[in-house]
């Protein structure tokens, strides 16, 4: 958990996705205020906490992350999360209402069945950096470099003992019914119930979760579309993310119900 910013309001708190880990944040946190406190959280089984509690499934994880900062004294929260880690999100908002100030899903895992289950496989697996450059680059849009401090960080994360296992566990968690059943799907009544401000952020060309059109949103989400962007959205358009996490933060200051 890293945390950064004043001690005082309630905190942002950032998901990354599958196989990542906080630092797929930076960009984004280089363009927030300096006087939002925000917190960076590494999935369990991801970066620093890979023999942390709760690895596995999303909804291991939404009950860890909850422990975790029930431990470090954090009350209500604006949530962020990213693919995996917007299930994760999505599913601590339907478990603690009451603490989740505000709710932004980033091309959120749960959604609908559909997902790129192959291309995930061959992520959970690679460890070389044309493994997992090969991979990366088949998420992002097109025209999209991926950096190459962002394969090293990966190749050394998974070169730990026990990270390429970690991996597998969790990739087996998504697809409850197996992997040609898509992935488990949220509970669309649920999610449309919650009261908090709720926005989804989603590329035209995301090859891991496709976008979906509105209707298959629950119709007070405020959805926004980025064409010709694929999965990687923290890195690839984080001045876009950036705009809606601060009109997320003043719906929930005015007490609103967050519409585009």
């Amino acid at each position: 958990m890293d945390i950064s910013g004043p001690g005082t309001g309630a905190p942002l708190v950032l998901l990354h996705g599958f196989g990542g880990d906080g630092s797929v944040w930076d960009a984004v946190r280089a363009l927030l205020p300096d006087t939002l406190r925000v917190i960076t959280i590494d999935l369990p089984g991801h970066g620093g906490s890979l023999e942390a509690e709760g690895r596995g499934g999303a909804g291991r994880m939404a009950k860890a992350i909850l422990a975790g900062l029930d431990r470090a004294g954090v009350g209500e929260v604006h949530l962020a999360g990213h693919s995996m880690g917007g299930a994760v999100a999505a599913l601590i908002a339907l478990r603690a209402p009451d603490r989740v100030r505000s709710l932004t899903l980033v091309a959120p895992g749960g959604m609908a069945p559909e997902i790129n289950a192959d291309l995930l496989a061959r992520y959970a697996k690679a460890s070389t950096a044309a493994e997992i450059r090969a991979c990366l680059t088949e998420m992002a849009g097109p025209g999209f470099a991926v950096p190459q401090p962002v394969i090293d960080r990966f190749v050394a994360a998974r070169a730990r003992p026990g990270a390429l296992a970690a991996l597998d566990e969790t990739y087996r968690a998504m697809f409850p019914a197996g992997p040609a059943e898509g992935q488990g799907v949220l509970p669309g009544d649920q999610l449309a119930a919650l009261a908090m401000p709720v926005a989804v952020i989603w590329g035209t060309d995301d090859a891991v979760l496709p976008c979906p059109k509105p209707p298959a949103l629950p119709a007070s989400f405020a959805f926004s579309v980025l064409p010709g962007l694929g999965h990687m959205l923290p890195e690839e358009a984080p001045e876009a993310i950036v705009r809606v996490l601060g009109h997320q933060l003043a719906e929930a200051g005015r007490g609103g119900a967050g519409r585009a």
